[in-house]
């Protein structure tokens, strides 16, 4: 797995244009090998024995013996040769997806798309039924990434949000005041925005004994030991807070990373977190922190010495109103807080829709911009602004989901830490090590052993609500 990361690591960000179809063969060789390992019978047998007592084993050890079990039942079907044809698809729709995006154009990637829904729709059908896991494909999808989620309870969550969040888009887009937000598309240098990024990195409390910082087309996080985890972001000539916020989001994945239990390492389950745990650290990081009046007052100094000729006319109330500004756009990874869900819902709509055959992959650009213009009244211009921005498609399909679910559960457990520390009065000083250490001993502590709603339950003493996340976003937006 630390091999198969490092060079996975490599492919993103350093490894040149001619090399990556080598290193992604590379990478289908080494899963191979470990999915070898996984289908011997010695291997699955101690894992069916190890299930059948799990409530006489310790916390760790039970959650580790879980995670096999589920893994062992989503495998228990495939055989090596489908296993093999599935990564060898994943592979091939990431120099697709690509090539498409080089070429600005859809029609690239949507045969590798299709093969991409086809081989998911194979690999969930042959899922052994069992009590633990859901029937419909798509809900296998979602359990993959976020334990125990349904599109039930997405479609709940959802509908409790949506229209609060598109209501609050129509007041900001028919108030008179009309936000400056010019100064944010001056041109930057690379120089000044890595500069930058280490300050928010040193700032934030990221251990650069045990981690580094990387470019990437589409920011990551990578884990590859306990004492090696890796950042990285991009960097926009004529947006600098694009990169500003990848890398508050990413260090969020990172924290997190750094800061869990070392049992975790000794018991083999620093891999247990959903996505929708880690999102929630991230996002929490990125937007309740990082776009909060407190953070903006502490930073905005650094932001005036770093790139003076960007703030040399930009007042703090300015700069904290632009970072926040309600405008409905394109690419999710540049969208604001509030408008940032219903990308994702667009996403979980057209997921549903694609892995149900509702739509075919030659049908998902024109679907893709029907939604965009019914959801958020703007519509791709070309399809690198469109449907060719995310990567996600070519190794996955129900991981949009968990991006909003991490704002569901950031929400909850911003509520349950105000009880105790006063978050923005922390950061308004550049205390980050306080927020740290609550978020340490509260919401990392846990989150490997434990399946994330009794996780949130632990955290807050609250079951899973979108409800914490509509007072959030009516408190801050609203006004």
């Amino acid at each position: 797995m630390h091999a198969r990361r490092l060079i996975s690591y490599d492919q993103q960000t350093v490894c040149p244009k001619d090399g990556q179809e080598e290193e992604g063969a590379l990478i289908t060789f080494m899963s191979q090998e470990a999915y070898k390992i996984r289908k011997k019978k010695e291997f699955s047998e101690l894992v069916c024995s190890l299930y059948e007592v799990k409530n006489r084993l310790s916390t760790w050890d039970r959650a580790l013996v879980l995670h096999l079990y589920r893994q062992y039942l989503r495998e228990k079907n495939m055989t090596p040769s489908f296993h093999k044809t599935f990564d060898e698809t994943n592979e091939q729709a990431y120099i697709a997806w690509q090539n498409a995006r080089e070429a600005n154009d859809y029609r690239l990637f949507q045969s590798a798309l299709k093969k991409r829904i086809k081989v998911e729709q194979k690999r969930m059908q042959l899922v052994e039924p069992h009590e633990m896991l859901p029937q419909d494909v798509y809900d296998r999808l979602l359990d993959e990434y976020e334990t125990g989620l349904t599109s039930e309870i997405m479609d709940g969550l959802f509908a409790e949000c949506i229209p609060v969040i598109r209501d609050l888009m129509t007041k900001s887009a028919n108030r008179s005041k009309r936000v400056r937000t010019d100064f944010l598309y001056r041109p930057v240098t690379d120089e000044a925005q890595k500069e930058f990024a280490k300050v928010l990195l040193h700032v934030m409390g990221f251990d650069t004994e045990k981690g580094t910082m990387g470019l990437a087309v589409h920011p990551f996080t990578e884990r590859l030991g306990r004492h090696d985890t890796r950042v990285t972001t991009h960097f926009e000539k004529n947006c600098f807070i694009s990169s500003m916020y990848s890398v508050i989001h990413e260090c969020g994945h990172a924290l997190f990373e750094q800061n869990q239990p070392k049992e975790n390492f000794t018991h083999y389950i620093a891999d247990n977190k959903t996505m929708g745990q880690h999102e929630s650290v991230s996002r929490f990081y990125e937007n309740i922190i990082g776009r909060s009046e407190a953070f903006i007052h502490f930073i905005y100094p650094e932001v005036c010495r770093i790139f003076p000729e960007v703030m040399a006319d930009v007042s703090e109330k300015e700069f904290y109103e632009a970072v926040n500004v309600v405008q409905p756009s394109l690419i999710r990874t540049e969208a604001d807080e509030l408008t940032y869900s219903l990308h994702i819902y667009i996403r979980y709509e057209m997921e549903k829709a694609l892995l149900h055959g509702e739509i075919l992959a030659e049908d998902a650009k024109n679907e893709w911009n029907r939604l965009y213009e019914t959801h958020l009244g703007v519509c791709p211009k070309d399809d690198l602004t469109g449907i060719l921005q995310d990567i996600h498609w070519t190794d996955s399909f129900g991981y949009f989901p968990t991006y909003v679910m991490g704002n569901f559960y950031g929400a909850m457990y911003l509520k349950k830490m105000q009880e105790e520390v006063d978050p923005f009065e922390a950061v308004s000083n550049g205390d980050f090590k306080r927020i740290n250490a609550w978020m340490t001993e509260h919401v990392f502590a846990e989150a490997d052993s434990l399946p994330p709603f009794e996780w949130i339950y632990r955290v807050t003493g609250r079951h899973l609500t979108s409800r914490d996340f509509v007072d959030y976003i009516t408190q801050k937006y609203g006004t």
